[in-house]
C-alpha cells in the first residue's frame, strides 16, 4: 500500500478476539472513516464514494472477518480488482496466543463465529487460524496482541506508517476560558490561573470589550508579564502535548481562567487556539463565561 496516497485504504482483519474492534477505534481517533463487517465485494464501491471528493476523513479503514461467508476468497478477488484500478490497500492482521483468545471469549461470553454443536471454542479457533493463513501471508503488518493495551496497538500501527503522525496530530485539544467567580470547569484536564495578568476590567474604555477584541489582547499580552507568559506557556504546551499523545491520549481539555471569564482568559484562550491550530492539532475553543460578567 502506498500510505502516502492522499486517501489511504486499510483493511483490518485477523483472529476473532485478537482486537479488531480496538484497532478500528485507534483509526477512528486518528480521524479515519471506519466500517466493520462490510462485505469485501462492497469495498470498491465505498472507495469510489470517498475518493476524489472533499473529505473530513484522512482515509478509509475496513474491519473484515469470518462472519462473512467465503471471506478470504472474496477479499483476494476484491484486492485484485482494487490493484487493477491503481489502489493498493494495506492489510493489518491481528492475532493472539490461543490461551489468551480463549480467556477473552470467556470474559466477554460471546460465541466464536465458527462455534457449533460439533465444534468447541478451541477447535473453532484452530479452524479459523487455518482458514486465515492465506490472508496472514499477505499482510503488511502482523500484530500479536497477547500482551497489548490499546496504547501499544496505536504505537505499533504508527510505527509501521509514521505518516499517520506526521500528517496530522491525532490528539484533539479543547481550549476553554472561564471565570473563577462562576466555578472551575469539572471537565478540564489542565487548569491555568491567569489572575496575575493585567486586568482590563479596571479601564472603563476597555471594560465593555472582550478578549476576542484586539485591544484587549494587546492590553493583556502585549507587554510584561503577558508577553513572556504566553511565549513560555505555548512552549510548554508544544512540549507536553506530544507526550500525552505518545501515551495514547486522544483528547485533552485545557482551561484558562481569570476572575470573570471575559477578558484575560478569553484573550489567552484565543492565542492558544491559534497557535495549536497552526501546529496541526485538531483544536476547538469555548468561552464558558464570556457573557456572564
Amino acid at each position: 500500500m502506498d500510505i502516502a496516497d492522499s486517501f489511504p485504504v486499510i483493511v483490518v482483519s485477523g483472529m476473532s478476539g485478537a482486537g479488531k474492534s480496538t484497532a478500528l477505534k485507534v483509526f477512528e481517533d486518528l480521524r479515519f472513516f471506519c466500517v466493520d463487517g462490510l462485505p469485501a465485494s462492497m469495498l470498491p464501491r465505498l472507495v469510489k464514494l470517498f475518493k476524489g471528493k472533499d473529505r473530513s476523513y484522512r482515509g478509509l479503514v475496513l474491519g473484515m472477518d469470518l462472519r462473512q461467508k467465503d471471506f478470504v476468497d472474496e477479499w483476494l478477488s476484491t484486492r485484485d480488482e482494487l490493484v487493477a484500478k491503481g489502489i493498493n490497500p494495506g492489510l493489518i492482521f491481528l492475532e493472539s496466543r490461543l490461551p489468551e483468545l480463549v480467556r477473552r471469549f470467556a470474559t466477554t461470553r460471546r460465541p466464536h463465529p465458527l462455534e457449533s454443536k460439533d465444534l468447541g471454542l478451541e477447535q473453532a479457533l484452530e479452524e479459523e487460524k487455518s482458514l486465515l493463513d492465506p490472508l496472514r501471508s499477505e499482510a503488511d503488518l502482523i500484530i500479536d496482541t497477547t500482551h497489548f493495551s490499546i496504547h501499544d496497538l496505536r504505537r505499533k500501527i504508527q510505527e509501521k506508517w509514521s505518516v499517520l503522525t506526521e500528517k496530522c496530530s491525532g490528539l484533539r485539544v479543547h481550549v476553554m476560558s472561564f471565570g473563577f467567580k462562576y466555578d472551575v470547569p469539572t471537565e478540564a484536564d489542565m487548569v491555568m490561573d491567569l489572575r496575575f495578568l493585567p486586568n482590563p476590567h479596571f479601564d472603563r474604555s476597555l471594560r465593555p470589550l472582550s478578549g476576542k477584541d484586539e485591544a484587549i489582547s494587546k492590553y493583556v499580552l502585549g507587554g510584561e508579564p503577558g508577553s513572556v507568559f504566553i511565549e513560555k506557556y505555548l512552549d510548554f504546551l508544544n512540549y507536553i502535548l506530544p507526550l500525552y499523545e505518545d501515551e495514547g491520549r486522544y483528547r485533552l481539555t485545557i482551561a484558562v481562567g481569570c476572575t470573570g471569564g471575559r477578558h484575560r482568559s478569553v484573550a489567552v484562550a484565543e492565542r492558544i487556539f491559534s497557535s495549536l491550530h497552526e501546529n496541526g492539532y485538531t483544536v476547538s475553543i469555548e468561552h464558558k463565561h464570556i457573557e456572564l460578567d
